[in-house]
């Protein structure tokens, strides 16, 4: 009930590509859209190596904790455009094949021995690696495991390396991992996780089964979360129906391929077109024509301005406090547990979906932030002061862009701090209590339950 069609868009709002764009007018016009250059960033292609703000902080301050939120790396689509011949990808890994990795022929090595891994019901039934010569529905990509890779060989470089976060002689109990239960996220945490604590012991591996893709656990029953769902879906719907060269563009498409423009609309053909995008393979094409870039950019467009209309409108704000009040509750009681001296789970990977970030950026008021990219990473660090051990500091990052101060509870912080980064008690206040003030609530059980003022 909570999922959304999703719409891959802007990201962290730092660290914008330098690309000629004449000025626009601020106001009357929104800056241009390039959709073919949204859908790069969308695909996250492995090239050069990423420049991240991890880890950053004064010398005399402690690293303490790091919770790390991921979307599965790049997937085969979960749609097929019908009547036509599907995207020819292999899921193979093949060290040898671009894009590649150093590590990724010890990887599939060492996961043919994970047996020894405990992993909650149905995850030891997954494979734990891509292995089809034509992907399968949703399957995740050599593309895929790369981008992992480097993002667990980054995250290596700055928390184990550098700050010494986790021991050489690590325990079971020092790590948290959850995922849900698609192969491409519980394949995408291995990959990330293997290159973060190379050629680990299995059987200190205990991964959790999320079945929800909030992960919301046991605390999922919230009547007005589905409301504002369905009311956003409903402004989408609306907005989509307004757009006359999105619907010049469906019926086009739908001549092309042969079948009633609804059906086509009902397949969902971005998520198809993104995957031959991302994958440099050309469209498809019938008797009747060729599906081309001029296809793919409107319905990509379409896309882009609907997230800005979906930050405008605060529906999905609404749906975001609820749907991702049980994960943030969780990682702040996570925080305060290891702020008053417990060594255990001080590393946290949750393997989740664009459908369980996007709402926790929208949740915290990081609103310039692009939808989730394929293998995007949302990072909480704890820091305990050197000076005052009693105090303790959080960092949020986005990508590796820091983005604490773009979040609505410390946005105001850093105007009369000297530190870089937001105190603790402001993220446990925002989420113990602000985040149900719209709701005029003072818990989520009741504001899941009253409707926002």
């Amino acid at each position: 009930v909570h999922l959304i069609p999703v719409n891959p868009v802007r990201e962290d709002g730092l660290n914008p590509k330098s690309r000629k764009r004449i000025m626009p007018d601020l106001l009357t016009e929104p800056p241009a859209i390039d959709p073919v250059y949204e859908a790069r960033v969308y695909c996250n292609i492995p090239s050069i190596a990423e420049r991240s703000m991890e880890g950053h902080a004064p010398h005399y301050f402690k690293l303490v904790s790091v919770q790390v939120l991921i979307r599965h790396g790049d997937r085969y689509p979960l749609y097929a455009i019908p009547k036509t011949k599907r995207p020819d990808i292999d899921c193979m890994l093949v060290p040898s094949r671009k894009p590649s990795h150093p590590q990724l022929e010890a990887f599939i090595k060492h996961m043919s021995k994970g047996s020894a891994a405990q992993m909650d019901g149905s995850l030891s039934s997954l494979p734990r690696f891509p292995s089809h010569s034509l992907c399968e529905m949703g399957e995740l990509t050599q593309t895929g495991v790369v981008q992992h890779l480097r993002n667990g060989q980054l995250l290596r470089e700055i928390y184990i390396n550098k700050h010494k976060l986790l021991p050489g002689d690590w325990t079971a109990k020092q790590l948290y991992l959850e995922t849900t239960g698609k192969s491409r996220t519980l394949q995408s945490a291995l990959a990330l996780l293997y290159t973060f604590l190379p050629d680990f012991d299995w059987k200190k591996i205990n991964l959790r089964h999320q079945w929800s893709t909030i992960f919301c656990s046991g605390s999922c029953d919230c009547p007005m979360r589905n409301h504002y769902l369905e009311e956003e879906q409903r402004r989408q719907y609306s907005l989509r129906v307004k757009n006359s060269d999105l619907e010049k563009i469906y019926v086009d498409m739908a001549k092309i391929v042969g079948i009633p423009t609804r059906q086509l609309r009902a397949s969902n053909p971005i998520d198809s077109l993104l995957c031959y995008f991302c994958h440099n393979v050309t469209f498809p094409c019938t008797k009747t024509g060729c599906i081309g870039m001029e296809h793919f950019k409107v319905i990509k467009r379409h896309q882009l301005e609907d997230e800005r209309e979906r930050q405008e409108k605060k529906l999905y704000f609404l749906y975001a406090l609820l749907a991702t009040h049980p994960l943030l509750n969780q990682t702040v009681s996570r925080l305060q547990r290891i702020a008053e001296g417990k060594k255990d789970e001080v590393f946290v990977l949750y393997s989740a979906h664009d459908v369980t970030l996007s709402p926790v950026l929208s949740a915290l008021g990081i609103t310039e932030a692009r939808f989730p990219r394929f293998a995007a990473r949302l990072v909480f660090e704890l820091w305990q002061d050197g000076k005052r051990p009693k105090e303790h500091f959080i960092r949020i990052l986005y990508n590796g862009a820091d983005v604490t101060f773009q979040t609505s509870f410390c946005k105001d912080h850093y105007k009369h701090s000297s530190k870089p980064m937001c105190p603790l008690e402001k993220f446990v206040n925002f989420v113990k209590r602000d985040m149900f003030l719209i709701f005029n609530s003072t818990s989520y059980y009741d504001a899941c339950r009253r409707r926002a003022v």
